[in-house]
């Protein structure tokens, strides 16, 4: 759960929150709309913070609560992609107090394991807002209106609350789904449920995204086939499937939140046990 920061000129970035172990719905994940005047609002779920909890007693699994509120691109653009965003920034060593004048939109971003033990990685389009050409994992945005949300107007009673927090918990996981299927062209049913594996945050315009790991059932030359006839292929130029040596690489290419994504997903790894009982890690002692 310790934050770890990494400075390398402007792709640097800062984890929130790591689960090496990762996390499933199943695991009480409670993500809560808070009720607050002071909150923006519009169409994308804004950062707040988090609390992870452990029970005393080990047969309990661990769970998180998201603490988001509501913005929209509009305020998004004019403050956290502003110029002068850092102006919006209020000196503290808590980041939700840091950010708190900031829209921050949660972006998410899904770490893919390919049948045949690659790595999938996009190169976006040269017409895209934010780092165009840069490496980065599939990924998006989990959407407020996927459940009913346009307001925090209308979800005052606490019985509704708790439908709402239930029904944005379940979107966290649906919409990463959805957009490695819009992003790759891969069938949803190819997919394994997703994995949460923690928060990360680009230095730069504090832009935070939840990471999660999906494995797929299908080979990478099969995906790349997929890829050509991809719903959201415009957004990216190419697909590439790598092994981890060359993802370490790639990573150096990436967006700050993205490096974070990947840096995360090493954690992840070296959770499973020992580092060579995960076969990206020992893949060159693999017989071709």
């Amino acid at each position: 759960m310790e934050e770890k920061l990494s400075c390398d000129g402007g792709h640097e970035f800062k984890l929130l929150l790591s689960c090496p172990s990762g996390l499933s719905p199943s695991q009480i994940w409670d993500a809560r709309v808070e009720q607050s005047s002071s909150l923006y609002n519009g169409t994308k779920f804004r950062y707040g913070g988090y609390n992870f909890n452990v029970e005393n007693d080990p047969k309990q699994q661990p769970h998180v609560s998201l603490h988001l509120g509501l913005t929209d691109y509009r305020t998004f653009v004019g403050t956290n992609l502003s110029p002068m965003w850092e102006r919006f920034l209020v000196p503290s060593d808590d980041d939700c107090i840091q950010c708190q004048h900031t829209s921050s939109p949660l972006g998410n971003g899904a770490v893919v394991e390919t049948s045949d033990r690659r790595i999938l990685v996009l190169q976006r389009s040269n017409k895209v807002g934010e780092f165009p050409g840069y490496f980065v994992f599939p990924g998006g945005h989990p959407e407020p209106q996927e459940v009913g949300i346009i307001s925090h107007e209308g979800f005052q009673e606490l019985n509704q609350c708790h439908m709402i927090n239930s029904k944005v918990s379940q979107e966290m996981f649906d919409s990463i789904v959805r957009e490695v299927v819009e992003e790759i062209g891969t069938p949803a049913d190819s997919l394994s449920s997703p994995i949460f594996i923690g928060i990360s945050r680009r230095i730069l315009n504090v832009r935070p995204t939840a990471f999660f790991f999906i494995k797929c059932d299908l080979r990478s030359d099969e995906i790349q086939q997929l890829y050509s006839s991809a719903q959201d292929g415009f957004e990216s130029t190419q697909l590439y499937a790598v092994s981890m040596s060359d993802l370490e690489n790639m990573a150096s290419k990436m967006p700050g939140c993205h490096r974070g994504g990947y840096a995360l997903y090493k954690l992840m790894v070296q959770g499973t046990s020992d580092s060579l009982s995960h076969p990206l890690l020992n893949e060159n002692f693999v017989a071709s």
